[in-house]
C-alpha cells in the first residue's frame, strides 16, 4: 500500500504563501493514481478539518469554504506527488497538515472516516 510523506511546511507572515507537498511511496503491485488525496489541517485538542480533495487523474476538486478562493490542491502521478498551494495565508490557518489518501470516488470537501492512509503531517505557523 501507499506510505505518504508531508514536507514544505514552515512558519509565514499572514499574507504569505507557502507549498505543502505529499510523496507517495508504493509497494509493488499499488499505483498512486488509483488513490483520491485529501488535505487535513489539525488544531491542538481539536478533531481534523478536510481542507482539500483531489481525484484519482486531478479533473475533480473540492475546497473547505474557509480556504477557496486561497488554496490550490494539484497532483503530478508521474512524480507520486500531491501538492497543497497555500496563498494569503491567516493566522487561522496555523495548524498540523496531513494528506491522506482513500479509495472512495467520492467528490467532496474530505471527511476522516473515509481516509485509511495517511502521512506524519508537517506543521504551517502563520505569525508575524
Amino acid at each position: 500500500q501507499l506510505q505518504l510523506v508531508e514536507s514544505g511546511g514552515g512558519l509565514v507572515l499572514p499574507g504569505g504563501s507557502l507549498k505543502l507537498s505529499c510523496t507517495a511511496s508504493t509497494a509493488s503491485g499499488y499505483n498512486f493514481d488509483e488513490y483520491g488525496i485529501g488535505w487535513f489541517r489539525q488544531i491542538p485538542g481539536q478533531g481534523r478539518e478536510g481542507v482539500s480533495y483531489i481525484s484519482r487523474y486531478g479533473k475533480a476538486t473540492e475546497y473547505a469554504t474557509s480556504v477557496k478562493g486561497r488554496f490550490t490542491i494539484s497532483r503530478d502521478n508521474a512524480k507520486n506527488t500531491a501538492y497543497l498551494q497555500m496563498d494569503s495565508l491567516e493566522s487561522d490557518d496555523t495548524a498540523v497538515y496531513y494528506c491522506a489518501a482513500t479509495k472512495s470516488r467520492t467528490v467532496a470537501v474530505p471527511r476522516e472516516e473515509k481516509y485509511n492512509l495517511w502521512g506524519q503531517g508537517t506543521q504551517v505557523t502563520v505569525s508575524s
